[in-house]
């Protein structure tokens, strides 16, 4: 590992942890939700490649980089007022975190490679755009979805779980079928990939 990469994921985590809203843990601690969020990230990553580069490391670390400074309520309700949400957010986190790796030694080719992972480009056609992609679906599934799901109408559910799916590799649909799900959660994702 290369100070650069070093110095680079420590100001990232270092702006993870301002995150004001708090994540409880199983545990009963008590923790900065960025943070855990960009860990699980990382967690996963490890997972799915054996030998993962910096660059994309970095990426995964940093997608969520400050989200909680663009708040999803800022923007309007329905579909492209999330989609508009989440390129503004993207493009934030991806020039946030360019800005860190030059300052930490990266070249400035490097720093937009990794802003562009961040963006998504590519993806379908990009193996470390996916590989986030991937990692960024099963966080979703493993920790947020049984929440999620409980605020959500069913047939939306079904679509937010079918087009899941659809940006994953089959590497990651392996993987998420052998995640532990409660009843509910487990026959939506049947219902869901039943029918897609």
């Amino acid at each position: 590992m290369s100070s650069a990469f070093e110095h680079t994921l420590a100001a990232i985590d270092a702006l993870h942890a301002q995150d004001p809203r708090p994540t409880t843990l199983a545990d009963g601690t008590s923790h900065p939700q960025e943070l855990i969020y960009a860990q699980r990230m990382s967690r996963w990553l490890e997972r799915l490649q054996e030998a993962p580069s910096e660059l994309l490391r970095i990426a995964v670390r940093a997608q969520h980089l400050q989200r909680w400074q663009l708040p999803r309520s800022d923007y309007p309700e329905g579909r492209i007022g999330y989609l508009t949400w989440r390129r503004d957010q993207s493009a934030q986190a991806g020039d946030t975190t360019a800005a860190i790796m030059e300052e930490a030694g990266y070249s400035q080719e490097e720093a937009k490679r990794v802003a562009s992972m961040i963006r998504k480009q590519g993806l379908g056609r990009d193996s470390d755009v996916q590989a986030l992609e991937d990692c960024a679906c099963l966080v979703f599934l493993e920790n947020y979805f049984a929440d999620f799901s409980r605020k959500v109408e069913h047939e939306h559910m079904v679509r937010i779980v079918q087009k899941t799916w659809g940006k994953m590799s089959p590497q990651a649909h392996a993987l998420a079928l052998t995640l532990p799900m409660n009843d509910a959660c487990a026959t939506l994702v049947k219902e869901a990939l039943d029918s897609h």
